[in-house]
């Protein structure tokens, strides 16, 4: 299995500490660039107010096999929450588009560091995506 990064997101994140717990809390415009190969395949991707960015967490610990959440002192396993460190350190967010510019598109939304490499894009879907009567019973008893 290969993974090509398929473009950069630029952030005013520089360090995990300055990046926010979650990416829906982030308030700071970001700009996905994607390289010139793949601008192809944005073609309507105006037409989606929101988008699943996926992207690689570089900096996360690839080792750690559990860890206390932002929510917790309590230890839990990498699968059971959202840390960026992790086997295969895969980071999703969904981010609302607020601009297309070519090859760049300015999102709100990530807590991605500045420089990590997009791994895709798609667009977010509420019929598909959401599913309201989801649970994580630990998170919601903290």
């Amino acid at each position: 299995m290969q993974l090509k990064p398929i473009g950069v997101i630029q952030s005013p994140y520089k360090k995990s500490g300055e990046a926010p717990k979650q990416g829906r809390y982030a308030q700071d415009n970001c700009t996905i660039e994607l390289f010139p190969q793949y601008v192809p395949g944005l073609k309507d991707i105006t037409e989606a107010s929101h988008l699943i960015v996926l992207y690689w967490c570089s900096q996360a610990n690839r080792e750690k096999l559990q860890t206390k959440t932002p929510y917790s002192d309590v230890v839990r396993g990498v699968f059971a929450c959202r840390s960026p460190s992790r086997p295969n350190p895969i980071a999703f967010c969904v981010a609302e588009l607020l601009s297309v510019d070519g090859n760049r598109l300015t999102v709100r939304g990530l807590d991605a560091l500045d420089g990590s490499p997009l791994l895709d894009i798609k667009p977010y879907s509420p019929g598909i995506d959401a599913l309201p009567e989801a649970k994580i019973k630990w998170l919601e008893d903290s």
